[in-house]
């Protein structure tokens, strides 16, 4: 049996078995508008749905096909007939000018299809006066169909991102996180174990349009510091006197607050270790590293100001001296 006695046709169209022409019309325009693959980005699933939908229409509006197809005989004589879009789909609009003879939209200037560009349009093109409505003068007095909605507009592909906060043990573990998309969809996913501030996981083809939607993970304590695996980051904030002769200083640890011991002459981007200060995982055992980072006053008072500039000064001789010698 042929592929035409195997699909509901009035299903593919959305329709009642036995509804007339014109709402087997519109139902045609309504659902080659969602699938035309012009207008879902080529997706093949629309490609597919697409073909259907020209295929039901086609059946259902010569009494001929569907009389043969209600009995369950093939399509045509010898078979299916052959794939009116194997060399391709034609423009949406140009699509529906052949198949029912209508004006082009305004602003467009493309001449009339020839015999070959109207044989793309298949079986149906070949029906196309058996689809014409009758003329107004044969239908009932009172007889007013409604324009149908709209179709709803074609959304082009756009990923997005959200944020997940995840505690420190949350991310050694992997967690649990429940997703809801902006349609309403809610998502179960994972977190990987040993998972760390920053990360990104993918969820391919979530997003409107088939776009991917991105899990922004943020692993942070409020005492500033960030995780990553079993290793935990905290950036500690230095004056260029307390980088340059060195200090002591209060830093935050996941088991509490402990005292470091600043180097003298340390620079922006010097990374100081606690050993054992990180996540525990069964019998590993991570550390903590803390970024030294100089930070300089937006603004100066007096005194300060006075220094700095002396420090300038004798930077200055530095250099002179050393460029003598």
């Amino acid at each position: 049996m042929s592929r035409s006695a195997t699909v509901d046709y009035w299903q593919v169209l959305g329709l009642e078995p036995g509804a007339d022409a014109a709402s087997l019309k519109r139902a045609f325009r309504a659902q080659a508008r969602r699938w035309h693959p012009d207008l879902n980005g080529n997706d093949p699933v629309a490609e597919e749905r697409f073909k259907q939908v020209n295929e039901a229409y086609a059946v259902l509006s010569d009494p001929r096909r569907r009389q043969a197809w209600e009995c369950g005989e093939d399509s045509a004589a010898g078979g299916d007939p052959p794939d009116p879009f194997a060399s391709g789909f034609p423009d949406f609009e140009t699509y529906l000018e052949r198949l029912f003879g209508e004006e082009p939209r305004r602003g467009r200037s493309e001449p009339p299809p020839t015999d070959a560009s109207a044989a793309e349009a298949g079986a149906v093109a070949a029906d196309q006066d058996s689809l014409e409505e009758p003329p107004a003068r044969q239908r009932p007095a009172g007889d007013v169909t409604p324009a149908p909605p709209p179709p709803p507009p074609v959304q082009a592909a756009a990923d997005q991102e959200s944020t997940v906060l995840l505690t420190p043990e949350q991310a050694v573990a992997g967690s649990r996180v429940e997703l809801t998309l902006q349609d309403g969809t809610v998502v179960e996913v994972w977190t990987p174990p040993l998972a760390g501030d920053g990360w990104r996981l993918r969820l391919a083809g979530l997003a409107p349009g088939g776009g991917d939607h991105f899990l922004q993970l943020r692993v942070r304590t409020p005492e500033g510091l960030r995780v990553e695996g079993l290793r935990v980051h905290f950036s500690l904030e230095l004056s260029p006197a307390e980088a340059a002769l060195g200090c002591q200083r209060i830093v935050p640890t996941l088991e509490g607050p402990v005292r470091l011991r600043i180097p003298p002459g340390s620079s922006s981007g010097r990374l100081l270790r606690l050993r054992g200060r990180g996540l525990v995982l069964e019998d590993r055992r991570g550390d903590q590293l803390v970024d030294v980072r100089i930070v300089v006053p937006d603004a100066l008072d007096g005194a300060r100001e006075a220094l700095y500039r002396r420090l300038l000064e004798l930077e200055e001789e530095q250099r002179d001296g050393d460029g003598r010698g």
